[in-house]
C-alpha cells in the first residue's frame, strides 16, 4: 500500500488523516509508540484478531530500536537448537537468580523465559519477522552459573529495504557514524573485507559488490537500502503492519486518558493541531521508550551527576508518564539502577548537531588499548561489557575524576580496530585530530600533557599494563579473564591473551569517554501480564507497558545482548494475550459510543 505524506500525518493502513480514523470507529488496542516494543504490540493484536492504533508522536519509527544491533536476548527458543546450544528455563532462571537476584521480582522473569519461544515462533510464522542466531554469541557474565555461549541472542535477519517501497523513508536512520559512504549498513564482516580487499580476491568481490549496490540504491534513495540490525527488525515490523493494514498515526501525541471501572476507555490525542478522542475497548499499551529525555524525571531518576549525553531516539520525553502517573501507575524501585548505560564519545557533526557514539565492543577490550581515568591510572577491566564498564566510571568519579576517562590506543590497535568514530585502516584520521576528537602524540609523556594528566603517571600505568600484556594475564582488574571478554570484547586471533597488547607503537592517540544512558531500566510496575499495578499491589485494568517503558525485569542488570529488546518483544506479546482474555471473558467495558 501507497504511504500518505503530508505536513502532519503518515499512516500505512490508508489515506486517513486523524479526522478519519476517528470516524471509523473504536480500536481494541491502542498502542503508544512505535518502537519495536510498540510495533510488536500493534503486530500481536492484529496476529490476534483484534482491532489495533499505533500511535507515535515523532515522524519515524524505529525509536532507539532502529539505532540498535536489533539483538533481542530471549532464551530456549528453536533457534538454540540450530546453533547446537543446549539451553533450558531452568538453566536461563538459574543464570537471571545469579545475574540479577533480588533486584527485580522472580516471578516476572519466569513470566518472560515461558512465554519468549511463544512470542518468537508467532512472529517468525505469521510475519516479516525472521531471526538468527551466531555460533557464538555469549551471555555477558558468562562465568555465571546457568550461562551460555551462544543461543539466546536473536538477531534480526537482513532486510532489502526496497520491500517497503513508500515507506522506506518511515524508518528511522541509523546513526550517521555506524554507516559509511553517506547511508551505507555495514557489519563487522564488511568492515574486515573492506580491510583486506587489496589482498583479497574474495574479499575485494565482497566489498565491489556492496559497492556497487549502494551506488545504485544512492540514484533513487537517501540512503543505502541494505538494512541490518535495528533497522532491519524496524523494518520487517512495518512491512508486516502494513500487509495486515494497521493504521499508523505519525505526529501524534496523547494528551488525556479517560478511565472507568474495567479500564481506559478514551484516550485524546492530538496531530497537526486537530485533536480526537478515540474510544478504547480492550486496552492502552505504553511503549514510548522511558523516562529518559523527560527533564524531571531524569534529573530525579539517573544518577547524580546526570549524565550530559544520551544516545536515544529523540521521541522519548516521558509525556505519557505524566498521564499514566496520575492515574495511579507507579515506578519500580526494587533496581540496581535506574538506567542502562554505556561509554560514549562525542563530536560536533557538520551540520552542528552533536554526534553521541556508543563504545560497545570493538575497542574498548582490544589489544593495544586501555582506559584511565583524569590521574592517568586505569579504574576498570576495560573488556567489561558496556553497562558495568560506565558504572564502574560512574562509581570511580568521586574518588578520583573519571568523567571524561581517556581511552588510549597505539598505532597498531588504531589501524586494526579502530577508536570510537575514527575507522581502521592507515586513513581518515586527520580531521579527527583537528576538531579534538582524537588526541595525537608521538610519545605517552607527550599525550599525557596534551590530556592534563601527569605524564609519570600515565607511562607507569602503561608500562605495568604491557607487563600484563606480554604474560596475559591482568593481576590488577582481570581483564579477558572470561569467555564473553575473550570472544567478545577481545581479539581470538591475538595471544596469549585476546583482551591484552602492549602499548608499544608510536604515536599514540585517545578519544574522551562520557557516561551515556541508552535506555530506562526504571519503569512502571506491572503484573505478569504486563497490566500496570497501583501503590497497593492492585491492578489498573486496561494500562499496560512494555518495552523501557515496563519496570526491568533485569533489574538494572545488563547480563546479555538484547536485554532490553528482548523482554519488549516478550511482554508485548503477553500484554495482548491478556487483552484478548479480558474481551473475551467479556470483563470490559461497553464501547462508548
Amino acid at each position: 500500500m501507497r504511504a500518505v505524506v503530508d505536513r502532519t500525518v503518515r499512516t500505512i493502513a490508508s489515506p486517513h488523516q486523524l479526522g478519519d480514523i476517528a470516524e471509523s470507529g473504536s480500536f481494541d488496542v491502542i498502542v503508544v509508540g512505535a518502537g519495536a516494543a510498540g510495533m510488536s504490540a500493534a503486530l500481536f493484536a492484529a496476529m490476534a484478531g483484534l482491532k489495533p492504533l499505533l500511535v507515535e508522536r515523532t515522524d519515524r519509527v524505529g525509536g532507539t530500536s532502529a539505532y540498535s544491533a536489533g539483538s533481542a536476548w530471549i532464551p530456549n527458543t528453536h533457534h538454540a537448537a540450530l546453533v547446537g546450544a543446549d539451553d533450558s528455563i531452568d538453566k536461563a532462571a538459574l543464570y537471571l537468580r545469579h545475574s540479577v537476584g533480588n533486584e527485580s521480582p522472580e516471578s516476572m522473569r519466569l513470566a518472560f523465559l515461558a512465554d519468549g519461544p511463544r512470542a518468537v515462533a508467532d512472529l517468525e510464522q505469521h510475519s516479516h519477522v525472521q531471526f538468527r542466531a551466531r555460533k557464538l554469541h555469549p551471555d555477558y557474565n558468562s562465568n555465571l552459573p546457568g550461562a551460555t555461549l551462544k543461543g539466546r541472542v536473536l538477531e534480526a535477519a537482513p532486510f532489502d529495504g526496497r520491500k517497503l517501497g513508500d515507506l522506506f523513508d518511515l524508518v528511522r536512520e541509523p546513526i550517521p557514524e555506524f554507516t559509511v559512504l553517506g547511508g551505507m549498513m555495514v557489519n563487522q564482516e564488511d568492515v574486515l573485507n573492506f580491510l583486506a580487499a587489496g589482498r583479497s580476491w574474495k574479499a575485494f568481490r565482497h566489498s565491489a559488490a556492496l559497492l556497487a549496490r549502494h551506488a545504485i540504491d544512492r540514484l533513487s534513495h537517501r540512503r543505502g537500502t541494505r538494512l541490518m540490525m535495528g533497522n532491519a527488525l524496524t523494518a520487517r515490523l512495518l512491512l508486516s503492519l502494513r500487509d495486515r493494514a494497521v493504521p499508523l498515526l505519525l505526529n501524534t501525541s496523547v494528551t488525556a486518558i479517560e478511565t472507568r471501572d474495567s479500564g481506559p476507555l478514551s484516550v485524546t490525542i492530538v496531530q497537526g493541531g486537530v485533536t480526537r478522542t478515540l474510544t478504547c475497548r480492550g486496552g492502552l499499551i505504553s511503549a514510548t521508550g522511558g523516562f529518559n529525555r523527560h527533564p524531571r524525571l531524569r534529573t530525579e531518576l539517573l544518577r547524580k551527576p546526570v549524565a550530559q549525553y544520551c544516545p536515544g531516539a529523540p521521541g522519548h520525553t516521558g509525556q505519557l508518564h505524566d498521564l499514566l502517573s496520575e492515574l495511579g501507575a507507579r515506578y519500580g524501585a526494587d533496581d540496581r539502577d535506574s538506567a542502562f548505560w554505556a561509554p560514549v564519545s562525542v563530536r560536533k557533526r557538520a551540520d552542528g548537531e552533536t554526534a553521541v557514539f556508543p563504545h560497545f565492543i570493538f575497542d574498548r577490550g582490544r589489544p593495544g588499548t586501555i582506559t584511565v581515568n583524569q590521574s592517568g591510572r586505569r579504574f576498570v577491566n576495560e573488556a567489561l561489557s558496556y553497562h558495568p564498564f560506565t558504572q564502574a566510571m560512574l562509581d570511580a568519579d568521586p574518588i578520583s575524576p573519571s568523567i571524561p576517562a581517556f581511552l588510549i590506543a597505539d598505532e597498531m590497535a588504531l589501524r586494526k580496530y579502530g577508536l570510537g568514530i575514527v575507522r581502521p585502516g592507515r586513513w581518515g584520521r586527520a580531521a579527527f585530530i583537528r576538531d579534538g576528537y582524537l588526541t595525537r602524540a608521538e610519545t605517552l609523556a607527550e599525550l599525557a600533557t596534551k590530556l592534563g594528566i601527569s605524564p609519570a603517571d600515565l607511562t607507569e600505568t602503561v608500562r605495568r599494563f604491557n607487563q600484563f600484556a606480554r604474560t596475559g594475564i591482568d593481576q590488577d582488574f582481570g581483564r579477558g579473564s572470561t569467555d564473553y571478554q575473550r570472544i567478545t570484547a577481545g581479539d581470538m586471533s591475538h595471544g596469549p591473551n585476546p583482551c591484552l597488547g602492549a602499548l608499544e607503537i608510536a604515536p599514540f592517540y585517545a578519544v574522551r569517554l562520557f557516561p551515556g544512558d541508552i535506555g530506562a531500566a526504571t519503569g512502571f510496575v506491572t503484573d505478569e501480564t504486563a497490566c500496570m499495578l497501583r501503590q497497593d499491589g492492585s491492578r489498573i485494568e486496561g494500562l499496560y507497558a512494555c518495552g523501557n517503558d515496563m519496570h526491568s525485569v533485569m533489574g538494572g542488570n545488563y547480563p546479555g545482548p538484547g536485554i532490553t529488546l528482548g523482554p519488549a518483544i516478550v511482554f508485548a506479546h503477553i500484554a495482548v494475550q491478556d487483552i484478548a482474555k479480558q474481551i473475551a471473558a467479556g470483563n470490559v467495558a461497553t464501547t462508548a459510543a
